[in-house]
């Protein structure tokens, strides 16, 4: 029987120094042995990585691969991501990945957008069907929602608004992911749902994020970068279904 392929996709930070630059540049073209379906770029709370995540996706695509700008709308007005839209449009890019953000640091108001809902069904005022959007899904729901369930109406309300697909939250549950799966397929959102695999690089780093995203720590007291690819690869092969074609 053959083996079964998988589609992946990588997630970049757009550098802020030339130092940083060089390190991307050696990363991206060493995980690029992978294939990628493509890679996105973070956007900065409020827009702050702005022209560093749109020059970022334009070297990748410079290099022959894929790529898709994140565009959060915490912060934003309708203004200014609508001149953020026109930039992409103008260079030819296709998918983005729209998220909420995190509201900036010193910044006491959410500005014109309130939820990721929001923006996609801006997205689509504004330019149609022009843009592949892909949404954030929680698998273990986002600690900011009141329970599983008004997470998961959060959900529909943006596939209701006109996402074409989504990408989990980084989880290392795997049954967290394939519930969701069930319950979405139940309550009829058959988008594609990429599951999000993180490898742990610091174990201060990841209580961190997790602690922000509502992410499970998996059961060790304190995992370690040395625990990274095993705890990773565990997650990995009991995604990698055939019901599952894309991992992140």
């Amino acid at each position: 029987m053959a083996a079964m392929e998988h589609a992946y996709s990588l997630e970049f930070f757009p550098p802020k120094t030339p130092e940083g630059v060089a390190k991307l540049r050696a990363a991206r073209a060493q995980l690029a042995q992978l294939r990628p379906a493509f890679c996105s770029v973070t956007f900065g709370a409020g827009g702050s990585t702005r022209e560093g995540t749109l020059s970022t996706v334009l070297e990748i695509r410079g290099d022959g691969l894929a790529a898709a700008p994140h565009l959060s709308c915490i912060g934003g007005t309708r203004e200014s991501l609508r001149e953020v839209l026109a930039e992409y449009r103008s260079h030819g890019i296709r998918h983005v990945v729209a998220l909420r953000g995190d509201l900036p640091s010193g910044m006491a108001e959410a500005g014109e957008f309130r939820y990721a809902s929001d923006l996609v069904a801006f997205i689509r005022e504004e330019t149609g069907d022009w843009f592949h959007i892909d949404v954030a899904a929680y698998p273990e729901y986002h600690p900011q929602a009141r329970s599983p369930q008004d997470d998961l109406a959060n959900f529909e309300r943006k596939v209701a608004a006109g996402a074409n697909s989504a990408i989990t939250q980084y989880f290392y549950n795997a049954d967290a992911y394939w519930n969701f799966i069930d319950t979405c397929q139940a309550r009829g959102l058959d988008l594609p749902i990429v599951p999000g695999i993180m490898p742990i690089a610091s174990s201060n780093r990841l209580a961190r994020f997790s602690d922000a995203c509502g992410a499970e720590i998996p059961r060790r007291s304190a995992p370690s970068a040395s625990m990274s690819s095993p705890i990773s690869a565990r997650t990995w092969s009991r995604v990698a279904r055939p019901a599952c074609t894309s991992i992140r």
